[in-house]
């Protein structure tokens, strides 16, 4: 029997899915790291708890699974696209990686669009903003020179975690594409968008497939890791289009809808879909892609939410339950670190908005719920103004998908039915990616129907769409009336 192993590294933790050659899950195990803020706007993570993640997990696994590391046919990573990590001459990080949630970049994605916005949507399929590596680079070179004159090397997350267990310096073209120094027409890094940014192309990793087999597991590694010497290691790529992949959107018209540390609504298309408030990625599946929406805090609200003011997410979704809808009048908007569609706004904050005497923890809890619907809600809307065909089921996937309450308060939101599947970590997808890597699955097809199996389904309820829908116009008004005064701020 073979076996496939898939590591995860998410906004705030790290899951390890193994495997069988026939699409069994075998193990789990999830190990979650801090997420680091130095000032109001500013969003980073350590690599060392990346890697003290990673050891803790495949160690896990194997022990929680029985088998022999041995058995173990082949690993991948993926890991949340656009977090940076520079490096030095002897590939040792000079400071913590930036976070793509970080938005200390405003002013410079602001001169970058002022100066090159054409250039680089025609170039890069996207505008100038806070989340893509550009525009942070351009930041820490003016902000932090001495870190910015000593950088050799530019890791994104995924590639330094597989660096540290095979030495080989790679990363992906999908990665690539989501950097801002890749010329998606091309197909290969940009000296003028690099140059943008202050660096050249050789401090960037050479670029293969997600499905290429880059190197083995080390003697170092093995030993820290618990995985066995020699072990083969593909590329990999990043987490939401595993999560679409592991979900079985593989076919032109699926549509996910996540609830991860980002909220994001994907369409399967045959093409991309170049706009200011849509972010466009290859598909690991020949010739597709996934355009969607994004909302930049959604279940990562819900965590900053539980970790602030207490109790576990089963009792917090337990209390929300007993609220109507529409939270009695409270209205929460999940702009904890700025937001992207509708408003490509960084500037914009988080609010609690409508509170009275009369409300309870439980009514928050359920604003907060409530509130990051209402934001896919107005993703969604855009998307539909761009024309775009789709089902009408979609997959729902991330973390957040785990709650009863939150999928059907999204799935009333939006109108559509949710499927839910037995699992849609981005873990299973780097596992079914490297199944296909090394043979095990004839396909990304063939790896679906192997793999992936429904589990639940949460329909709408009409009456509470309705409802929902006039609830959603004092929730834009709110959002409109308070965007200047978070602009002059």
């Amino acid at each position: 029997m073979k076996y496939l192993l898939g590591v995860d590294f998410g906004g705030g933790a790290s899951k390890a899915t193994l495997i069988s050659e026939k699409g069994q899950i075998i193990a789990e195990n999830t190990v979650e790291y801090p997420t680091y803020h130095p000032s109001a706007d500013a969003c980073e993570q350590a690599p060392q708890d990346w890697l003290d993640a990673l050891c803790t997990n495949t160690s896990a696994i194997i022990k929680k699974s029985g088998i022999c590391a041995t058995d173990i046919s082949a690993v991948a990573i993926d890991s949340a696209t656009h977090t940076s990590l520079v490096c030095d001459k002897d590939f040792v990080p000079l400071r913590n990686a930036i976070h793509w949630t970080d938005s200390r970049s405003r002013a410079e994605a602001l001169t970058l669009d002022r100066l090159y916005g054409d250039e680089i949507m025609s170039k890069t399929y996207h505008r100038p903003s806070t989340i893509w590596t550009q525009a942070q680079l351009l930041w820490l070179k003016e902000n932090e020179p001495e870190v910015f004159g000593k950088i050799s090397y530019i890791f994104f997350e995924k590639d330094y975690i597989r660096f540290f267990l095979t030495g080989v310096f790679v990363t992906d073209y999908i990665e690539a594409e989501g950097s801002m120094l890749y010329n998606c027409n091309e197909q290969k890094w940009d000296e003028s968008l690099c140059a943008m940014a202050g660096i050249t192309t050789d401090m960037l990793p050479p670029l293969v497939k997600p499905t290429d087999i880059i190197g083995k597991i080390t003697a170092e590694a093995s030993e820290k890791t618990g995985l066995a010497e020699d072990t083969p290691v593909i590329c990999g790529t990043t987490d939401t289009v595993l999560e679409v992949f592991a979900s079985g959107a593989v076919n032109k018209g699926d549509v996910t809808v996540k609830l991860a540390t980002a909220g994001r609504i994907c369409v399967i298309t045959d093409k991309p879909y170049p706009d200011r408030h849509l972010v466009n990625y290859s598909h690991v599946a020949d010739g597709l892609w996934y355009p969607g929406t994004a909302t930049k805090a959604a279940a990562s609200s819900y965590r900053w939410y539980r970790d602030t003011f207490g109790e576990d997410y089963r009792e917090l979704d337990s209390g929300a339950e007993q609220i109507p809808l529409g939270s009695d009048g409270m209205f929460f908007h999940p702009y904890i670190n700025g937001e992207l569609t509708p408003y490509g706004e960084p500037s914009l904050c988080g609010s609690f908005t409508g509170v009275r005497a009369t409300h309870t923890k439980p009514h928050f809890t359920r604003a907060v719920l409530e509130g990051v619907g209402y934001s896919l809600l107005d993703s969604k809307r855009y998307l539909d103004s761009l024309g775009i065909d789709y089902n009408k089921t979609a997959t729902v996937i991330g973390g957040g998908a785990k709650g009863k309450l939150w999928r059907q308060i999204v799935a009333d939101m939006l109108g559509i039915e949710l499927v839910v599947t037995t699992s849609s970590d981005s873990s299973l997808g780097s596992a079914m990616l490297a199944g296909v890597a090394i043979g095990v699955f004839k396909n990304p097809e063939d790896a679906v129907k192997k793999c992936v199996q429904i589990a639940d389904k949460t329909v709408p309820i009409k009456e509470n769409t309705e409802k929902y829908a006039e609830l959603f116009k004092d929730y834009k008004r709110i959002a409109d009336a308070l965007l200047p005064i978070y602009r002059e701020r």
